[in-house]
């Protein structure tokens, strides 16, 4: 059985920095990706950053470009979202998922099964 674990999150002021972590167990499956998305109240949970480990690719949303990167330490069987230059409209709630899915971009939730409970990051201003 899947589980993914999320820790990080936590209150920072606009400029400031974060990493979020992802521990991943149960995988079986020989080549996966891994996604982190973001559900502020009252929207739409949307893709952040996505990692293929097929060839090792990565896709960022245009708003974060630049300023997010997501990495994976395979000995640790996790994935961390470096947050840097945060902004007040990143305050959200911070899901990571995974799957063995292949998309051409950061994906989208309904391609995933597996997600992790969530971990709150707040910006203030």
């Amino acid at each position: 059985q899947v589980q993914l674990v999320e820790s990080g999150g936590g209150s920072v002021q606009a400029g400031g920095s974060l990493r979020l972590s992802c521990a991943a167990s149960g995988y079986t499956y020989s080549s996966h990706s891994m996604g982190w998305f973001r559900q502020a109240p009252g929207k739409e949970r949307e893709g952040v950053a996505a990692f293929y480990t097929d060839d090792g690719s990565t896709y960022y949303a245009d708003s974060v470009k630049g300023r997010f990167t997501i990495s994976q330490d395979n000995a640790k069987n996790t994935v961390y979202l470096q947050m840097n230059s945060l902004k007040p409209e990143d305050t959200a709630m911070y899901y990571c998922a995974a799957d063995s899915i292949r998309d051409n971009g950061v994906g989208y939730p309904y391609e995933y099964n597996y997600w992790g409970q969530g971990t709150q990051v707040t910006v203030s201003s």
